[in-house]
């Protein structure tokens, strides 16, 4: 590339970094700056977005990045990213059940009946899309009074269990799925090594998992809608608290260290043809990323199975191709890849221009000597 560096520009820097500042105090010297509890609990799913782009689960770090980048979300996960480069990894978990997730929300579009019930939990899934007016001028009285009526009126959860049974598990029982099968490979670490294809199963997933969502929903919408055959049914869409288990320091015996909000996805698509002398099963899809990321984690799941597909039998559609996915859905490396376009290109351009200008002089100069 070729990039020149800027004399004198120091100040100018400055002054860009202070007006983009001052656009937070838009309200004048009247003004309050938002507070990092106010970001991370009224704004949650935006924090959540961040904390999975992130790749770090931590909330009010995520409403930190979120406040300081004004709420571009691509930024403030580059932020989060940054943050989580510089600390050092004391260790590595083992792989964690999320059969054994606190359960905020759970349903199943394949069956009305599953075990344990549909927990709807929060969600506006079934709301109409109108503009709540009364909350333009909300009043600290009525937004105060709404967790009182919510722990009035749903008193009875409280008798819920934390968690149910996977919806999978009753399909596995009857044959209906494959076997979950033990792989003793280590889970593939996506920032600690760079992406050599064929990738595994697992280097997909962790790329996904941190991936910008709007890149994986438009990924998994051209699956959808035509330019595959990815036609899934959601088996079980968990929300919830997974509990990280860590082994003792002393006695090696498992030990919860805390919890982290995860959503899951499992999705279940038209069986496939087996082997010779193997039963057909239905095809899989598994998404799941931290935080309270629905869209995300479905998308994820839908793309998981296009590209076991894909890795099978060759990409058909440009979402089966790994590499064309894996390499495309990063918000942070797309956004700095766009937003590099900014920076000087003079040295570039000036050549580009000297070339076109030599052209069109020797483009005239042989229409001119061109014979009539």
């Amino acid at each position: 590339m070729g990039y020149v560096a800027i004399k004198g520009g120091a100040k100018a820097i400055e002054g860009a970094e202070l007006a983009f500042e001052a656009l937070r105090t838009a309200e004048g010297e009247q003004g309050t700056p938002i507070s990092l509890n106010a970001i991370e609990n009224q704004l949650r799913l935006l924090t959540s977005r961040i904390v999975s782009e992130g790749g770090l689960y931590h909330p009010r770090l995520a409403a930190l990045a979120i406040k300081q980048m004004q709420g571009d979300t691509l930024e403030a996960g580059f932020a989060l990213r940054a943050y989580r480069s510089t600390k050092p990894r004391v260790l590595e978990t083992p792989v964690q059940s999320t059969g054994d997730m606190r359960l905020i929300r759970r349903i199943s579009s394949a069956f009305k009946d599953i075990p344990g019930g549909q927990m709807l939990g929060p969600t506006t899934d079934y709301a109409l899309r109108l503009m709540r007016l009364d909350l333009v001028d909300e009043q600290p009285e009525v937004f105060q009074n709404m967790a009182r009526r919510f722990l009035k009126e749903h008193a009875a959860a409280a008798n819920l269990p934390d968690t149910f049974p996977k919806v999978l598990d009753s399909l596995r029982a009857e044959g209906l799925i494959p076997e979950t099968k033990n792989n003793p490979a280590q889970a593939f670490d996506i920032t600690r090594e760079p992406l050599v294809f064929p990738v595994t199963r697992s280097a997909s997933l962790a790329t996904m998992a941190r991936a910008e969502t709007g890149s994986l929903l438009a990924m998994a919408y051209s699956n959808m809608r035509g330019y595959g055959d990815v036609h899934p049914t959601v088996a079980e869409l968990r929300v919830g608290y997974l509990p990280i288990m860590l082994p003792h320091p002393v006695t090696g015996e498992p030990t919860e260290a805390g919890e982290v909000l995860v959503t899951e996805c499992e999705v279940v698509a038209m069986y496939e043809g087996a082997e010779p002398g193997e039963i057909p099963t239905f095809t899989l899809g598994y998404g799941a990323c931290l935080g309270h990321n629905e869209t995300k984690a479905i998308s994820m799941a839908i793309l998981d199975r296009a590209l076991q597909k894909g890795m099978r039998d060759g990409p058909a559609n440009p979402s089966e191709d790994p590499e064309f996915v894996l390499l495309h859905i990063d918000g942070v490396d797309s956004m700095g890849f766009a937003n590099h376009y900014k920076m000087p290109h003079y040295v570039t351009f000036q050549s580009d221009m000297d070339r076109l200008r030599a052209t069109q002089m020797k483009t005239r100069g042989d229409l001119h000597d061109a014979p009539l």
